[in-house]
């Protein structure tokens, strides 16, 4: 996604929900959230579990940064699984493991009863991203190595701070309810939501709040505005030959690649504004002196609807079938992965933003500063800094598509329309990178990524509070699912029955840079951080004379 797609200990200062104005930015008006009564008990949970989430600050960075160092892309993310369940295991969650037939892929479940939230985050990383943190320019760990160029180990480390917190108010009080914790494993392949919806995993579930790293805090309700997609891989099969001795006997399934490619090229002219679409060529053949017998292309489908997609999709399968036709080849297609364009939940969104509005954002230190400014002038973007003002609410039922001008795709968006769903921005990265790339990797096992999580897990712990002891949000959020999101638009998914999830995707890839990646994964035994294993200061700003 996004995209395009989320604390230093020694100088932290003690954060509580209660800041005064004096010590925190004046944020934006809010969007009214649902009124609720007075009610001293509910205002004390709420302080206690701000409490909680602010003592696990040595853990947020402990966990943030050992994520970061896993950097394991879509489908291989199994050091990342088995760390992050081992903290959830020894705090008293129950764990099904190979969720939906992934076996990166799980979900944690602890308490009882009613009502049932459920709060996930990604933790898949971007190919070819390495990058130290705290580094003002490209400098990677490993040269061609996977890293956290999107933030994604940031998310789950927020909410497992969360619900930690949240679980020991809830035995504290006897409160009622179910917490179910799971990962977003593959989302830059828009890899697996859609099968954790076919198999299931949210049909107890009566919330779903989802966290996603950003440059502030904020939330929004309605039509997202971005686009769904779907992931097809087309693979043409010919026929070998001598390319120089008898290339007429060969039947080149490169040529229909190609050939499809410049089909498509020339009618991208001719498709709406709102779509996106790009591809890679994963297979072209061995050698030169070869005519390739094998080919393949794999192209993502963006569009602003279920329609507008398999319209593409359509198109696209069209265009391989003349393909064969002028190289007298053949093809098949296969579904590697999809995703619906989000719609979000306006009740929770309310009663999120009205706890962002508490919380605050981060005091941020001069050294946060100064590496959000470097990293800004290298990048040869507006020097801004570090967000400093929360942002009003943003929320419509329907963006009409003359609105939008497409994008990017999260496939939260299957989960939002089975479920009511929000989605939390928390401010761990910084407005600079232009996104799945190593600059947005620069500040994610920094303090400023520290800080961000802990502020955004302190929203996400009142939200999860709210929703346990106010059962007219559970009630006004459904309400809102039924009766307006889902009237007229019912969910109908983007993978076929005979689709499986591709969980060969990146296989090779860590077979080659794995040996090498665990000569630095993070130890916090010998480090406090994971700059300090890296031998980084802090802030790094000045690039070394040549």
């Amino acid at each position: 996604m996004h995209a395009s797609r989320l604390l230093a200990i020694g100088s932290a200062v003690a954060i509580t929900v209660s800041l005064s104005a004096a010590q925190q930015p004046t944020p934006a008006p809010a969007v009214p959230a649902p009124a609720a009564a007075a009610n001293p008990k509910l205002d004390q949970y709420k302080r206690d579990v701000g409490l909680e989430v602010d003592a696990m600050q040595e853990n947020i960075q402990k966990w943030n940064d050992t994520v970061f160092s896993f950097a394991e892309p879509g489908f291989q993310e199994f050091e990342t699984s088995k760390y992050l369940t081992g903290i959830l295991k020894q705090n008293g969650f129950a764990i099904q493991e190979n969720l939906a037939g992934i076996p990166t892929a799980w979900m944690a479940t602890w308490g009882t009863g009613k009502p049932v939230i459920a709060l996930g985050s990604d933790i898949d990383d971007i190919p070819q991203a390495s990058q130290k943190p705290g580094v003002a320019w490209h400098e990677p760990i490993i040269e061609g190595a996977p890293s956290h160029g999107e933030g994604h180990n940031s998310g789950m480390p927020l909410q497992i701070a969360a619900a930690l917190a949240v679980k020991k108010i809830m035995e504290q009080q006897h409160l009622q309810g179910t917490l179910k914790l799971w990962p977003g494993v593959a989302e830059e392949l828009l890899g697996t939501k859609a099968y954790y919806v076919r198999a299931g995993a949210f049909k107890d579930v009566d919330i779903c709040i989802f966290a996603h790293v950003g440059s502030n805090m904020q939330v929004s309700w309605g039509d997202s505005g971005g686009n769904g997609m779907v992931s097809v891989e087309y693979d043409f099969k010919g026929e070998s030959a001598h390319a120089a001795g008898a290339p007429w006997r060969g039947r080149s399934a490169l040529d229909a690649v190609e050939l499809m490619d410049i089909g498509w090229n020339f009618r991208r002219e001719h498709l709406r504004i709102q779509q996106r679409s790009h591809y890679v060529i994963p297979n072209g053949g061995d050698q030169p002196n070869v005519v390739p017998p094998n080919a393949s292309v794999w192209y993502y489908f963006r569009e602003t609807s279920y329609d507008e997609i398999k319209k593409m999709w359509d198109i696209g399968n069209t265009m391989a079938k003349a393909a064969t036709m002028m190289t007298d080849t053949e093809y098949t297609m296969r579904v590697l992965g999809s995703a619906w364009p989000g719609h979000f939940n306006k009740t929770v969104a309310e009663t999120m933003y009205a706890n962002i509005e508490k919380v605050g954002l981060p005091q941020w230190s001069e050294a946060d500063v100064a590496l959000a400014k470097a990293v800004q002038h290298e990048l040869k973007v507006p020097e801004i800094g570090l967000a400093t003002k929360i942002n009003p609410m943003r929320g419509r039922e329907v963006i009409p598509d003359e609105d939008k001008r497409g994008g990017g795709s999260d496939d939260i968006g299957d989960i939002s329309w089975n479920v009511p769903t929000v989605t939390l921005n928390y401010p761990s990265n910084m407005q600079a990178g232009p996104g799945h790339n190593w600059a947005n990797a620069i500040s994610m096992a920094t303090p400023i990524a520290h800080k961000g999580i802990q502020y955004g897990a302190k929203v996400m712990a009142l939200t999860v509070i709210d929703l346990l002891t106010r059962p007219e949000l559970v009630t006004q959020a459904w309400d809102y699912f039924k009766n307006v999101q889902t009237k007229d638009k019912k969910y109908i998914p983007l993978i076929r029955p005979e689709d499986k999830p591709a969980i060969w995707l990146n296989k090779e890839r860590m077979e080659k840079y794995r040996p090498e990646m665990k000569k630095y994964y993070y130890d916090p035994t010998k480090y406090k951080t994971y700059l300090d294993q890296l031998g980084i200061k802090y802030p790094t700003t000045v690039k070394p004379s040549a």
